[in-house]
């Protein structure tokens, strides 16, 4: 073998020694980065505990239902404080209670006796109440009788014999005619007027009472804010009156009385 053929072979192994040493290096940096890849992947990609992942579902789980039940909790007890609130409501105190008089007068307008039961006088309901049935009664009395006298008195007027309702107003054995007709006719028409006259009055009577009452209501609710504690007092004592027109010192008073009011 000749030397061209030598130097020939020997460059052919340099080249090829260099182009397998830099294969070799290529290499080892794809295989490196490809490590280093599938470490990263690996890493994120690792599997979890199945322990873990089950108790962190569990705690999840029971932090959620803890949430749950603080706020239907919460929302009960709110519940039931709205519903106490609603259910419990404050006495009222009547010792400082005090009737309005603008409610007292339209209730008492309303209904008779109704103002004296809303300022808690029950004692006067017997009163007024007693007054409205007497003057009922009254008229309801007299109208009866102005009917029964002046239908009597119609009777004795005319000159029907038929017609002699007057009859029952006689005393027993006693009749009517010629003699005693005419004081029997005044009699009649003076007792219908009369009795006319008291059921007209029974009747502005309980319309007194009735304003009486509406009165008392109204004025009665008005004082209930009067002071009547013990500081009211009234006293009366004998006093010296001075007289300055007198000229002498010694007569120019008097004895007289004092009387003094304390409010």
């Amino acid at each position: 073998m000749s030397n061209n053929a030598i130097y020939q072979l020997k460059h052919y192994n340099n080249i090829s020694t260099l182009k397998f040493a830099i294969c070799s290096l290529l290499l080892a940096i794809c295989t490196s980065a490809y490590a280093q890849q599938h470490k990263t992947i690996k890493e994120d990609t690792a599997p979890v505990d199945s322990i873990d992942l089950m108790m962190a579902r569990i705690d999840s789980l029971v932090t959620a239902d803890s949430i749950i039940n603080m706020t239907a909790n919460k929302d009960e007890r709110s519940i039931l404080q709205v519903d106490s609130t609603k259910r419990i409501k404050a006495k009222r105190d009547w010792s400082t209670w005090r009737p309005d008089p603008q409610r007292a007068l339209w209730l008492a307008l309303v209904l008779p006796g109704a103002g004296q039961i809303y300022n808690r006088k029950y004692w006067k309901l017997p009163i007024v109440y007693g007054g409205f049935m007497g003057c009922i009664y009254a008229m309801t009395w007299n109208n009866m009788m102005y009917k029964d006298y002046s239908q009597a008195y119609l009777d004795i007027m005319d000159d029907d014999p038929n017609t002699n309702s007057y009859n029952k107003f006689l005393h027993l054995g006693m009749q009517i005619n010629s003699s005693n007709e005419e004081r029997y006719k005044q009699i009649f028409k003076s007792r219908k007027d009369k009795y006319r006259r008291w059921r007209d009055m029974s009747f502005f009577v309980m319309v007194g009472v009735y304003a009486l009452s509406v009165i008392d209501a109204y004025v009665d609710a008005e004082l209930s804010v009067f002071d009547i504690s013990k500081d009211l007092s009234l006293k009366v004592k004998p006093t010296v009156i001075p007289n300055h027109n007198g000229g002498n010192p010694l007569t120019a008073q008097s004895l007289g009385v004092n009387c003094s009011l304390n409010f």
